[in-house]
């Protein structure tokens, strides 16, 4: 798959289903709704750790910088 996630994504990705894991794994968050956000925790994580975004290739969306040297 192309990349299309930069590395500051990559991170805030990580850190929100590391944050939602700790609140899960604490029993702020429980039941359904905890469930839920497991999920899209677990969602986030893989999605930065391949560095690709479903989403961002559905909507033709980047946050990778475009390469700006020329080969001459």
């Amino acid at each position: 798959m192309k990349k299309n996630m930069n590395t500051i994504d990559r991170v805030v990705r990580a850190i929100i289903a590391v944050a939602i894991a700790v609140l899960y794994f604490n029993g702020i968050i429980g039941g359904t709704v905890g469930l839920i956000f497991m999920a899209v925790a677990v969602i986030l994580l893989a999605t930065s750790l391949v560095s690709t975004c479903p989403l961002y290739l559905l909507f033709g969306l980047s946050t990778l910088r475009k390469n700006m040297s020329t080969k001459e």
